[in-house]
């Protein structure tokens, strides 16, 4: 959904994404069932609650009705077509450049080998 080019709101999907998604999506034309013409309104919406972390009833007018959202975003869930989405969209993992940062790994106290408790963490052994 775009005013004058322009995202309305920033948790918007971008443009790169939406070619990528639209024809993956229920309603895109030549599928079965009838043309959805708010698709991408639809996937905004959803973006905009899980980014901003709010109830399904504070979403913006804008979007469109909270209740209809609601219940087409449980009806894709039930047609696994935002696995369908996930998959296109991660695509394969580059695992070449796959690090693990171990500099601050807390350790539970049994770890450290402290008897009775923690007073054996923080000294030098």
């Amino acid at each position: 959904m775009k005013e004058n080019g322009k995202a309305l709101h920033r948790h918007d999907i971008s443009d790169n994404l939406w070619e990528k998604i639209k024809d993956l999506l229920p309603g895109a034309a030549g599928k079965q069932g009838r043309m959805a013409h708010d698709n991408q309104r639809f996937i905004n919406a959803v973006s905009w609650i899980i980014r901003t972390g709010v109830p399904d009833r504070d979403l913006p007018p804008e979007y469109g009705n909270w209740k209809n959202t609601h219940r087409r975003f449980c009806r894709w869930r039930d047609r696994d077509v935002w696995q369908t989405i996930a998959a296109e969209v991660i695509g394969e993992v580059d695992t070449q450049w796959l690090m693990i940062d171990a500099t601050y790994s807390k350790v539970h106290a049994d770890g450290c080998g402290a008897i009775g408790g923690n007073q054996g963490i923080g000294r030098g052994f």
